[in-house]
């Protein structure tokens, strides 16, 4: 996928990974490359909760469950909504497990893009440790990894941006995502 297939079709780019894996920084880099681009992060709506917020955990509550269900619907609906008033729509979140296909349903304009980040652990676990922003605190990298690897449906395209700049990892997406990325 070039630029130019971005001026041909618009579409909704879902990026995700664990923490730490450059969803933020690469969501805005490749929505900087469209030209009539938003870009979603899907955590705005975890923090808007101001009282009684449940944090996620290694074992979530039922409450933390429902709370990161709402917040998966509420971006998969802005998403949309931009979508259809023509915009190309980069919505990033962390969505493993079962849910990265239940986001795909939630989301009702296509064509959808999925692109899960996989940096190897020890790059994430750098990645983490230097930056200030902390992730989900109780829950571990290699909990978060071993739902990635082995409970995430293996749709749309994976790619390992450990050995990547981000600007790289964006040209990547730019080249393969037409292709490989399409649900």
């Amino acid at each position: 996928m070039t630029n130019n297939n971005l001026k041909k079709e618009k579409g909704i780019f879902l990026i995700t990974g664990i923490m730490a894996a450059g969803k933020s920084t690469i969501a805005q880099l490749l929505s900087e490359r469209m030209e009539k681009s938003v870009h979603v992060r899907g955590d705005l709506f975890r923090k808007m909760i101001v009282n009684g917020r449940v944090e996620m955990s290694g074992t979530p509550s039922m409450e933390a469950l429902e709370q990161l269900r709402l917040r998966y619907k509420l971006a998969a609906k802005v998403s949309d909504e931009y979508y259809q008033a023509g915009f190309n729509v980069v919505l990033q979140d962390v969505i493993i497990g079962s849910m990265l296909q239940d986001m795909v349903e939630y989301i009702q304009h296509r064509p959808l893009f999925v692109i899960v980040l996989t940096p190897r652990p020890d790059v994430v676990a750098d990645r983490e440790a230097s930056r200030s922003k902390k992730g989900y605190g109780a829950v571990d990298l290699t909990s978060l990894e071993n739902v990635l690897q082995f409970e995430t449906p293996k749709i749309g395209m994976w790619i390992d941006s450990s050995n990547l700049t981000p600007e790289e990892t964006v040209d990547e997406i730019l080249r393969r995502a037409f292709t490989e990325a399409r649900i």
